[in-house]
Parts: structure tokens; sequence; C-alpha cells
């Protein structure tokens, strides 16, 4: 597919790199760890008929602004809401609807408690939320949570890049173990060595997991503050067999939403958007014609 646009657009004094494609109604895509703009194409070629598509890349990925210089804690769920809004502000949209994987669920469901006027909807791949809570450290979750700790070492931006075959292997893990299909991004995995190889893209990613560890060791000890019920329409489309965000997690959506469908993808894992992109593109025309 050709007519994607790149441009950079400041938003809460960041500069933040944004690709978008198609005509229609308005629709943000927001990315995880470890992935930028890219992981969206498969979704944004197949819906550019019917939306106007959108993927920023968060502050510290990507093209975007670095905020920091190595490793620091700017990058929470509220201030990348705050970076959102103002983004939107700055596309002159009015309301729209958030598309959104891992850090990005994040982002979209504290954008929603305190803009929910500002959505039309809310669509959720394998979403991060407060009804896991203690369930991270599961005998079974443990040994897949242990990046969540090593990505907050000082050193292990500078480790990753020691060398172009240790960023491949470390990146590489990821997205093979947590897809269902471990060869899913075999043909573009260079394109995602060549980004967190870029300068200041991992130490950007990996001051997510220092940005949030206070609140995600909260939640692990059952003392996290609960948080009010989104009342955003909703849907969620999650992979059965993710590894680390687990399917089985999604028993207690109903306390944090009031609005909301849960759809499972059986085949796919962490990376559905990208893994089943047919299936996901259209179940977000569904949910948002």
């Amino acid at each position: 597919m050709t007519g994607f646009r790149h441009d950079v657009i400041t938003a809460n004094g960041v500069r933040h790199h944004v690709t978008s494609c198609g005509h229609g109604a308005p629709l943000l895509l927001l990315h995880g760890w470890p992935e930028f703009w890219r992981t969206w194409r498969p979704l944004m070629e197949r819906l550019a008929d019917r939306f106007t598509l959108y993927a920023p890349e968060w502050r510290g990925f990507g093209d975007s602004e670095k905020t920091s210089t190595g490793p620091a804690e700017d990058c929470t769920p509220d201030i990348l809401a705050e970076d959102l809004h103002a983004l939107r502000t700055a596309l002159g949209l009015g309301r729209v609807g958030l598309v959104s994987h891992d850090i990005g669920a994040f982002a979209a469901q504290a954008f929603a408690r305190r803009w929910p006027d500002a959505l039309s909807g809310l669509f959720f791949f394998n979403c991060p939320y407060a009804g896991i809570g203690r369930r991270w450290t599961d005998p079974q979750s443990i040994p897949e949570i242990w990046y969540q700790t090593f990505n907050q070492q000082p050193w292990a931006a500078d480790l990753v890049a020691s060398s172009r075959d240790a960023c491949r292997l470390y990146i590489g893990h990821f997205l093979r173990h947590w897809a269902a299909d471990p060869h899913a991004f075999d043909a573009e995995l260079e394109l995602w060595v060549d980004n967190f190889l870029k300068p200041g893209n991992l130490q950007g990613g990996f001051n997510w997991y220092r940005s949030i560890n206070r609140a995600r060791l909260a939640m692990m000890a059952g003392t996290a503050p609960v948080p009010p019920p989104i009342t955003v329409r909703s849907r969620f489309l999650w992979g059965r067999r993710d590894p680390v965000v687990r399917a089985a997690w999604s028993d207690r959506l109903h306390e944090f939403f009031t609005d909301y469908r849960l759809e499972f993808a059986e085949l796919a894992g962490h990376f559905v958007h990208y893994e089943a992109p047919a299936r996901a593109a259209s179940a977000i025309a569904d949910f948002f014609d």
C-alpha cells in the first residue's frame, strides 16, 4: 500500500512522529513495547478505506523526541495521556476512537478517565488493567515478567545496544515468544532492530518501566488504589495464546468497565493486531462503524 504520510507534530512540548493514512472517522492507534508505528501497518492497510488512521509514536520511541538522554521516569500513563490529549488538539480532531495495545492501553485508560467526552470508543488488544492485581506474581507469571526489572537497570540499554546481534537477540526474543507463531515477525525483524538501534530508542522504551515501577509494585502488593470504572463504551479482542498478559486475566473487566464486550482471538498471542490483522480489522470496523 502507498499513501502513508509521516509528520512531526509538537504536542505537550514534545515532538511526536505520527504516521497517518486513510479517510473517514479518526482513530488513533497506540502502540506498546517493543513496538513503533510499523506494528500498526497491517491494520492500517486494511482500514484506510473506512477511517482516518493516526499512529503516533510515544515520547522516547521510534522517531519521536527523546525527552531524556538517560534513565528517567518521564513516561507514566498520565503523562502519555496528556501527550495524547495535546496531540489530538494539534491534529484538529474532535471525538476520536482509541485503538490500543500494551503501553497504549495504559494511556488509553488514563485518557478515558480524564476526557471521556472526547472519545467515540475504546478498543483494546490484550489489556493490562487494574483487575490483574497481584496475579502478576503468580508462579506461572513470574518467569514471564523478568524483563520489566531488567529494563530498569541503568546499564540495560547499553548492554542491548552493544551490538546488532545483541539487539536482535533481545528484541527478537519478545517478538518470537509473545506471538503464537514464533515466525510472525521474521520478515520484518531487521526493521525492528533498525528502530531500536536508533539513538535513544532502547532507553526511551526502558524508561516506561522505570516510570511505572512504583505503581507496578503497589499492584503486586495489593496496595494500589482502585481506579474508578471507565464508562466509555469499550471492546476487547484478547489473544488466547498470550503468555505475558494472559487471557484468563480478563475475568475482572466488569469491575473496571461499565460498557464493554470481550472476544478472544483463539490463534493469536500478544500481538493480535499484527498476528491476525484481518480479524482485528474486522472487529475494529464493526465496533466503530
